[in-house]
């Protein structure tokens, strides 16, 4: 399977990177022709000199340029009858995330969202111990960087944990609180939110671009049990109450790429038409509560 890959900024670069090992050949295009050059020679990848270049040249397309470019290249690339790899966040908001949705559909073509960490081998070891979740408290915080300020801090990097929260409580959101504040851009940098499900779960979410120290855990508490997530360290922690007693529960985790992953399983759903495990349907409902808890924010200047 031949694939492409639009953008070559810090995402795009690792995509193409690890597609060079997992399709037949790699081509890549951006609009900063300098850097797409760079990549191309860095990587040994083919250059297209168009977008419309590379999607006559490949079976397989992954779109990491910046999020407000997401629909135009996306609907692009589906109209070009492509399947679709598209960073998280799916679109810059819920409507035309939905209607990426609804052409991909229409066409019967594959729409897989990168929300990576569910391919985390940390997610993967404790994903069955997380039956019926009833509270979660999740933390992601890092330090300061340019790349992805485009958006809020919640779309882009709360949003990883709204997906996987919304993965593993299954049921609606009933009531969103949420406050957050612009420090060093003009967006919201630093964010904290509380989901309520109509089952009576709860999830508190902080996320922050403008820590000292990055952190990037995921708790779970359920009956008689505490799953806690470390996805930089990709281990897991596991408590359980037995015969009257706190015990530890030893868990394996492996040590796959969550990258590699992902794009593995978005070329296996290109060849065999299996839904991807993160589709488009889920990256329309993380985009949903998102917006839900932006919505919640003071709408005051920078926020």
């Amino acid at each position: 399977m031949r694939a492409g890959v639009v953008g070559t900024g810090h995402l795009g670069y690792h995509h193409a990177r690890i597609l060079r090992d997992l399709a037949d050949s790699v081509a890549v295009f951006d609009s900063d022709r300098g850097r797409a050059s760079q990549v191309s020679q860095e990587l040994g990848v083919a250059l297209a000199g168009t977008r419309d270049e590379l999607f006559d040249s490949v079976d397989a397309v992954v779109v990491a340029c910046t999020t407000v470019s997401h629909h135009e290249v996306v609907m692009a690339a589906l109209e070009a009858d492509l399947p679709v790899l598209v960073e998280k966040p799916m679109a810059a908001d819920s409507l035309q995330a939905t209607e990426l949705e609804s052409e991909a559909s229409k066409r019967g073509l594959t729409l897989a969202v990168g929300h990576v960490e569910r391919f985390n081998p940390a997610v993967t070891a404790a994903s069955p111990l997380l039956a019926d979740p009833r509270f979660v408290e999740a933390h992601r915080l890092a330090s300061f960087k340019p790349r992805g300020t485009d958006v809020s801090v919640v779309l882009d990097l709360m949003i990883h944990d709204i997906d996987l929260v919304l993965s593993f409580v299954h049921s609606e959101v009933a009531a969103v609180r949420a406050s957050g504040v612009a420090v060093l851009t003009d967006s919201t940098d630093i964010a904290s939110a509380r989901i309520e499900f109509r089952n009576g779960a709860v999830a508190n979410l902080t996320a922050s671009r403008i820590s000292r120290e990055p952190m990037r855990k995921l708790r779970f508490f359920l009956d008689r049990r505490y799953v806690s997530i470390d996805f930089a360290g990709r281990s897991v922690e596991v408590l359980e109450l037995r015969e009257g007693e706190i015990r530890p529960v030893p868990v394996r985790v492996g040590g796959a790429d969550p990258l590699t992953c992902e794009l593995e399983d978005f070329l296996e759903s290109c060849r065999t038409g299996r839904p991807p495990l993160v589709g488009a349907a889920e990256g329309v409902r993380a985009l949903r509560a998102a917006e839900m808890i932006a919505a919640e924010m003071p709408n005051r200047p920078g926020v």
